[in-house]
């Protein structure tokens, strides 16, 4: 097993009043950024706008949870939804 290590990228999403951008940084592992950016792509969307929707739902359903959290969740769900897809 490798050793796991965050790697940390900030970003704007435009997730503030009226679509204002917000400036935040979300701390993964280089696989889930690997799969993220595959969600991403397969729904059409840049990287910070699927990031955006995944904060959008997280805030909705789960506010206490993190949105590094939230974003593995999103991946893993997405990724096993694919997989069935096949």
């Amino acid at each position: 097993m490798r050793e796991a290590y965050l790697e940390k990228r900030s970003m704007r999403l435009l997730i503030g009043p009226n679509g204002a951008p917000v400036r935040t940084s979300v701390a993964l592992e280089p696989e889930f950024w690997e799969q993220l950016e595959a969600c991403a792509k397969r729904a059409g969307q840049s990287m910070p706008a699927w990031i955006a929707d995944v904060d959008k739902l997280r805030r909705d359903t789960h506010p206490n949870q993190s949105l590094a959290s939230a974003c593995r969740v999103q991946v893993l769900a997405e990724t096993m939804a694919a997989g069935r897809a096949r």
